[in-house]
């Protein structure tokens, strides 16, 4: 491989990567921590509307980030396998639209405590738990697609070796671990309430975080090129 396509696998890795990290740690602010301060109750909610409004901020700027990032990633791993890398962005694209409905029943109920007075009004609380229900439907929708995504892109990591392969498993084994996420919620009576969930998670949150660390130091690797349509 020549230096100068060397260079641009670099420069496109490191610009897949600071989208990725932009990814991450909206994903993680949002999705994680601000559910654990400001969205466990209608009262939480109140109590730290700020904090509520910037989680609704950061989904949105995670969404943008997330829409771009595999077409990124197609500059890096597109010549490896052309089908799997476009399953890879229609994948991860699809979820994006399904995400941003989601957040809509955030925003109404947003627009709850926009009006909330010193008293918890009781039809106002159930108002914003039917709000934030449907919302997490939604986010149960669109974690699906945010598991299928990550097949393609394990598999096309794992064939080129321009990110460490072991990352390229953690990602095909997290991809398996959203779906099975998805379906044992639906299927299983208490599976999203089990300590299960913990584990199903892990491989996808190393391989991810793993694979926007290694894309924004290093880059991509000149590794194996193919001009392949598989």
């Amino acid at each position: 491989m020549s230096p100068d396509v060397a260079t641009v696998l670099r420069r496109d890795g490191r610009i897949a990567g600071a989208l990725y990290l932009v990814v991450v740690l909206t994903g993680m602010f949002c999705l994680a921590y601000v559910p654990q301060r400001a969205g466990g109750s209608y009262v939480d909610a109140v109590s730290h509307q700020g904090l509520f409004r910037a989680g609704i901020a950061a989904f949105l700027v995670m969404q943008v980030a997330f829409l771009l990032l595999p077409f990124a990633l197609y500059r890096v791993l597109g010549d490896i396998g052309r089908r799997a890398a476009v399953l890879m962005v229609a994948l991860a694209a699809v979820s994006v639209p399904i995400g941003l409905v989601a957040v809509t029943h955030r925003m109404e109920a947003l627009s709850l405590l926009s009006h909330a007075t010193d008293g918890a009004s009781g039809a106002m609380a159930a108002a914003f738990a039917q709000c934030m229900q449907r919302y997490g439907l939604g986010l149960r929708i669109a974690s699906l697609f945010w598991g299928l995504w990550l097949l393609p892109f394990g598999w096309l990591v794992l064939r080129s070796a321009r990110i460490p392969r072991v990352l390229g498993l953690l990602l095909v084994l997290g991809g398996i671990g959203y779906v099975v996420q998805v379906f044992g919620g639906l299927l299983v009576t208490g599976f999203a309430e089990s300590s299960l969930i913990r584990y199903v998670r892990l491989p996808a949150a190393a391989g991810e975080i793993g694979s926007c660390l290694w894309l924004l130091i290093f880059g991509a690797r000149a590794g194996a090129r193919h001009n392949s349509n598989n």
